[in-house]
């Protein structure tokens, strides 16, 4: 008996940063915006009509100052906290229509829905439909859907649904005639494939192979020979054979890194240690939202590397836990410590960070015998208050060391940011 094909479908955000900052401010809709990296730095974001104005992603921005000017663009630093709820309200809605083993949130604004089980009792596009008006209607985010027999397949779609207007934001390549199917994918370039890199691209063209439909013409276990497993994978999965399964559960994370660059050059190590103390409180929040214990800590200094008219200074350090643990004054007061032993004066730093390694899970964690038990159980009283506070009151209203007053020398440049909205302070209001 041969058995049913897999259905994968991707829903994936239009522009997703711009997307969400016009869902606070309509003023965005139908203009040129982008949205900037971290200390005002390089485009991250466009919207259509900033692309169509030639502006590449990635551009920095004293490159594109003329554009902007021309074009009355509109800048913006950003904003994650926004981004970040808004991409959890995003996949909250898609996780309704399946069951959680049938959903993979692949990044912030892309997430997997496997459909196998519900193509006998619904129609897919209806469905795709709904989705599509339930995101937008409840949270404000245009998306696109594409549909096929395999992840790969899924992806390409949404691409398709993407560019080509024709499809109104929905291509289901699983009730696609194949003729139609192939026409479609010999417009495509093999590039836009999944998992196909530039290298890859470059070897394919070599080889004749252009075109997603090149691709998926291929031999796979020929193309597994000449390139890797993941390139036969690759093509099997475009013939409509899924051999990439949903990862349902993320893959424990082996550590966590808590950097930034700094907005302008840093000497003293009062400022870095506000820094530091900063990052490890970024950090510490991860770990803990991971139900995670860290074992060991490690904390770095760095100056410009790009900057060849002064010599780089460069160093880390890193610290093994007796015991593994989730404190934040604790991983504060050792990273100050470790900072002690890193600092050089008279050198201009550009940037310092934290990494969490060796971590734990906490539920399978049993503390040594002659651990000091008393302890450990303050310091967990100590954070679940700590962390009360910040939920109650906002982060900036507790913290360890002044990193969260206003206008540290250290902290990023964000110019053009947009409040937070779903923070107190800066929740829209209405005037009488």
């Amino acid at each position: 008996m041969k058995s049913k094909p897999e259905i994968y479908a991707l829903i994936d955000v239009n522009n997703c940063y711009v997307s969400c900052e016009r869902v606070f401010n309509p003023r965005l809709i139908n203009k040129p915006v982008i949205v900037l990296s971290n200390n005002d730095g390089c485009a991250v974001a466009l919207s259509q009509e900033a692309k169509m104005l030639g502006i590449p992603m990635g551009a920095p921005l004293f490159k594109i100052k003329d554009l902007i000017e021309q074009h009355d663009v509109q800048v913006l630093s950003s904003n994650y906290a926004l981004y970040a709820e808004m991409s959890h309200r995003f996949h909250a809605i898609l996780g309704q229509y399946v069951t959680p083993h049938e959903q993979e949130i692949y990044s912030i604004d892309e997430c997997f829905l496997k459909l196998t089980a519900y193509a006998a009792h619904y129609d897919l596009n209806q469905l795709a439909q709904n989705m599509k008006d339930r995101i937008l209607k409840w949270i404000g985010l245009p998306v696109c859907v594409g549909i096929g027999r395999s992840k790969t397949e899924a992806k390409i779609a949404n691409h398709m649904a993407k560019k080509a207007k024709r499809f109104q934001g929905i291509c289901n390549l699983v009730d696609m005639e194949p003729r139609h199917r192939e026409y479609f994918w010999s417009l495509i370039d093999v590039s836009e494939v999944w998992g196909v890199g530039r290298q890859h691209t470059k070897r394919l063209n070599q080889m004749g192979i252009h075109t997603v439909l090149d691709l998926a013409h291929c031999n796979p276990h020929h193309m597994g020979k000449l390139f890797s497993s993941v390139m036969q994978r690759t093509v099997m999965e475009l013939q409509g054979i899924s051999c990439i399964e949903l990862e349902d559960t993320p893959a424990p994370k082996k550590q966590i890194v808590a950097s930034r660059s700094f907005g302008e050059k840093i000497y003293e190590i009062e400022h870095l240690r506000e820094a530091m103390c900063k990052y490890v409180q970024d950090a510490v929040k991860r770990l803990r939202a991971g139900g995670l214990l860290c074992g060991t800590l490690i904390i770095f200094v760095q100056s410009n590397p790009f900057d060849k008219t002064i010599p780089y200074y460069g160093k880390s350090i890193s610290y093994d836990l007796p015991e593994p643990t989730d404190s934040v004054i604790l991983l504060a007061r050792i990273a100050l410590k470790l900072l002690d032993q890193v600092y050089k004066s008279g050198i201009q730093y550009k940037k310092c960070g934290v990494m969490l390694s060796d971590l734990i899970d906490k539920d399978k964690y049993i503390p040594e015998l002659f651990a000091d038990h008393e302890k450990i159980e303050s310091n967990e009283r100590l954070m679940q208050a700590y962390e009360l506070i910040q939920e109650r009151f906002g982060k900036t209203k507790i913290s360890v060391g002044p990193c969260y007053f206003q206008d540290r020398k250290w902290a990023g440049k964000r110019a053009h940011a947009s409040r937070n909205y779903f923070s107190l302070e800066g929740m829209l209001t209405i005037d009488h």
